[in-house]
């Protein structure tokens, strides 16, 4: 779920997540506040919604849905990503899932917006080394993979209203 909201400057942020280092292949990556399908789901809306709650702590009754966004496959964890836009009219207190997030990244959208922010960026990872990706530079941290290319679609979106 990409959440959208004002900060208390009145300026609109983007809330990512900084993911705990665990044994797994998106471990200590930038990201959506999100997760797996669950039985007790409704769909995958509310699968985005429900895991935007426990990961950020934003209520899901209160989060405006304005999109869904293409969906997206992620060969290493073999996953589809099926992705959110949302907003809120307030500024959030968002707390973070101690067991899954390591840090919550509020974005300037001014910032995002700004192409000084696409970046191409050199990686290794477990199962790939010395690979260059398009990545965006936000709040001094690398964004890349999956959630750069949603992020990309977002960028487009919002080009076309502003």
């Amino acid at each position: 779920m990409a959440v959208f909201y004002p900060g208390e400057d009145r300026h609109t942020r983007l809330v990512l997540i900084l993911r705990k280092t665990y044994q797994g292949v998106h471990s200590n990556q930038i990201g959506f506040p999100g997760g797996r399908q669950e039985t007790s789901d409704r769909d995958l809306l509310h699968t985005a919604l429900r895991e935007t709650e426990e990961e950020v702590g934003i209520p899901q009754s209160e989060i405006k849905v304005l999109k869904e966004l293409t969906k997206l496959y992620i060969p290493p964890s073999n996953f589809w990503v099926h992705p959110f836009m949302g907003m809120l009219d307030y500024t959030p207190k968002m707390i973070p899932q101690e067991s899954e997030v390591e840090k919550i990244l509020e974005v300037e959208l001014a910032h995002f917006m700004d192409n000084k922010c696409f970046v191409n960026q050199t990686l290794s990872t477990r199962y790939a080394k010395n690979i260059e990706v398009p990545a965006f530079l936000l709040n001094d941290q690398i964004v890349w993979g999956a959630t750069a290319m949603m992020l990309s679609e977002i960028k487009v979106l919002l080009q076309k209203v502003v």
